[in-house]
């Protein structure tokens, strides 16, 4: 039983601080899989389904396999057995999985959380057998910052009736079938693809598998934050602050005591919360989850975003107003005038749409923006900017002696208005960029990117020292300390993003730029390339790669006779190509300064990389002691090898040894702490040296 629900921000925090102190000590346990086969009738020269169905562990996901394999995540693959038993007779299917745009691969992937189920076509070729294979998958969690690649075992029996009348050897495409009508007919195997096809969309159309998800989960807590915040800044736009004491007038002035006042002031900022909450809740029983993950990617809908940000844009800038038809406004405006709860109801819903000019973009923001998510956020988004829109309302309402302490309308509420309207034009280019991303277009590069960005913002900073001046704007004698130090914050953005014109990381908006290897032009030259190649050989040096020009190796035995050659301890990253974690590693430790020098000077490193199917010669193919498997392939050894020795099998994972093949340091795993990771490495050239002597 859960005490609290599994989607609140407490009940993650909880399982993250019960699951981190374990997940770095002992293994993860895989999936629990339930195979079977299926068919109307098991019948020989008949086509059956093989089935895999998955229960996932909480706070795991499982990739799927439809989706780009150069990517970067591991696709689930069946590899079967060589067998006389049965034949494949189709790819493997995913049924239902999810899709998103990812931000670290720049591209939509497909995965499975909760349950997950793959069906592989079949065609049974003897009466008694067994259908035998292995499905090869990864496993990760966003909880613990970990992946792991996991090989399950298939055989399943099973006995099939004989064909009487076409034999094995036939084509299977003139195969008899009298299954169903005892009449011979012609069997067309692109029917039953076409069935099968036909079996995949039925599925996918069922709703899919409620989930935790703790990287949606902290996003839907931050936006729910934004959409608070965006609810007060609608408060000081010009639309939305005069109305404040034409509503404290409203309560004072019709209330028959104080105690009714407040009462009929607490079910205004009801109405309001209620009023957002129904239109976010309108735009989630919309969107579905496919419809959502085709807002998400595709280009039509994302363009259109972009778009809908700039006429929002162009409105708060003052080119024109977004207004509602005077008559419905009217209308309301009228029910509200006759008292009683529906009265106070339609007073709240009256402050709504006379606000609509100034809050209708940010409100339009705010649903843009859940669209690509989870069903829920909208709602949520829509009830935070309900919730800090009818506070101060209320509270004016409750206590109107406050109303002395506001300042007084003038062009300031313009000014916000106009800030907003530079904002919205800077996150429009955003919506443009995933769509340009996904479709490759190559016409917002990150420096492109960048390059408008700091057109937008300094001319954001020269309106707010008053060299800008748009058309609702008085002039100005002077500026005022406030408005001088926006001035400057936003001028400091600007300079802090111009290094990004030429190769410049800017960690703090990684987010929402585009990736760096969009990049046209950089003075760093190719980061890629080792600064010191190692003497030697380097084996599948051919093949793989060490980022940011760590020198290093690929095969454990090669580095560990290398570093006892340079004196120095063995640093051993178990890492993956579809490793998500392991790339923010790379991305936001590595690339310190503090970090880099020591990874090149202090360390051998050795990057084993336990997804790579590269297949080795057969003289080093060997049986595991830990499962009992042949090993043929380097990452399938890789990942024996940190197994057998340290006990762990999820990447990121770091552990570094001395020349006895000793632990210097406790191993440490997915962790973006910079201090701890250079305490960590510090440590382990300490108690080197302290061994050497």
């Amino acid at each position: 039983m859960y005490i609290f629900p599994k989607n609140s921000p407490l009940f993650l925090l909880l399982f993250l601080l019960l699951l981190s102190p374990l997940a770095q000590a002992q293994l993860v346990k895989p999936p629990v899989w339930n195979i079977r086969l299926e068919s109307k009738e098991l019948k020989v020269g008949k086509r059956a389904t093989l089935v895999m169905e998955a229960q996932i562990p909480l706070g795991w996901y499982v990739y799927s396999n439809d989706f780009d394999k150069n990517l970067g995540p591991l696709l689930t693959e069946f590899i079967p057995s060589s067998s006389s038993d049965f034949s494949l007779t189709g790819k493997l299917i995913a049924i239902q999985p999810k899709k998103k745009y990812d931000e670290v691969w720049k591209g939509e992937i497909t995965y499975f959380i909760g349950k997950g189920r793959f069906e592989q076509p079949i065609t049974l070729l003897s009466t008694t057998g067994v259908v035998k294979g292995s499905l090869e998958y990864q496993m990760c969690s966003d909880l613990t910052g970990q992946c792991i690649n996991y090989e399950q075992e298939i055989e399943v029996k099973f006995a099939a009736k004989a064909s009487p009348i076409v034999p094995l050897e036939a084509n299977p495409a003139q195969k008899s079938d009298s299954s169903t009508t005892g009449v011979s007919t012609l069997e067309n195997p692109a029917l039953e693809e076409s069935a099968d096809s036909a079996k995949g969309t039925e599925n996918q159309e069922q709703e899919p598998t409620p989930f935790t998800d703790a990287a949606d989960s902290e996003s839907l807590l931050g936006f729910m934050v934004l959409a608070f915040l965006a609810g007060l800044a609608a408060l000081v736009t010009p639309c939305v602050f005069p109305m404040i004491p034409m509503t404290v007038s409203f309560f004072t002035g019709k209330a028959k005591n104080r105690s009714e006042g407040i009462r009929k002031a607490f079910i205004y900022g009801i109405s309001i919360i209620v009023i957002y909450t129904v239109a976010g809740t309108a735009v989630a029983a919309i969107q579905g989850p496919e419809f959502a993950n085709w807002l998400a990617t595709h280009w039509a809908p994302n363009v259109f975003f972009f778009a809908i940000f700039v006429v929002f844009a162009l409105a708060f800038l003052g080119m024109f107003e977004l207004t509602l038809p005077s008559s419905f406004v009217n209308k309301i405006d009228a029910k509200a005038e006759k008292g009683g709860l529906g009265g106070v109801f339609f007073m709240a819903f009256t402050l709504v749409l006379v606000s609509f000019s100034c809050t209708g973009p940010i409100v339009g923001s705010i649903l843009i923006s859940s669209a690509g998510g989870e069903l829920i956020k909208p709602v949520l988004g829509m009830f935070s900017f309900g919730l800090a829109f009818a506070i101060p309302f209320t509270l004016f309402a409750i206590f109107p002696e406050w109303m002395q302490r506001l300042p007084k309308s003038g062009g300031w509420l313009n000014t916000v208005k106009v800030v907003l309207g530079f904002l919205e034009l800077a996150l429009a280019f955003k919506f443009l960029s995933i769509a340009d991303l996904v479709y490759h277009w190559g016409i917002l590069d990150r420096d492109i990117f960048l390059a408008i960005w700091i057109v937008i913002f300094s001319a954001l900073g020269l309106y707010l020292l008053g060299k800008l001046r748009l058309p609702h704007d008085a002039k100005l004698k002077h500026i005022g300390v406030a408005r001088l130090l926006l001035a400057l914050v936003t001028f400091t953005f600007v300079v802090y993003m111009i290094p990004g014109l030429w190769g410049a990381p800017l960690k703090a908006l990684s987010g929402y730029l585009p990736p760096i290897t969009t990049q046209q032009f950089s003075l760093q030259g190719n980061p890629q390339e080792a600064e010191a190649t190692p003497s030697e050989v380097v084996l599948y040096g051919d093949l793989l790669k060490i980022p940011h020009g760590i020198p290093g190796y690929f095969d454990y035995k090669q580095a560990l006779a290398a570093a006892k050659r340079e004196g120095k301890p063995l640093l051993i990253d178990f890492t993956g190509h579809g490793c998500v974690n392991c790339r923010k590693m790379e991305e936001n430790v590595w690339e310190d300064p503090q970090v880099m020098k020591r990874l090149k000077k202090d360390f051998v490193m050795v990057a084993l990389y336990i997804d790579e199917r590269l297949e080795l010669p057969e003289s080093k193919w060997y049986t595991s002691s830990y499962d009992g498997k042949e090993k043929k392939t380097l990452g399938k050894q890789n990942a024996d090898f940190q197994i057998t020795r340290f006990k762990n099998n999820a990447q990121p994972y770091y552990v570094i040894l001395d020349h006895q093949e000793k632990l210097l340091a406790s191993p440490r795993g997915y962790d973006t702490n910079i201090a701890a990771f250079v305490a960590f490495l510090d440590g382990a050239s300490t108690e080197f040296r302290s061994r050497q002597k």
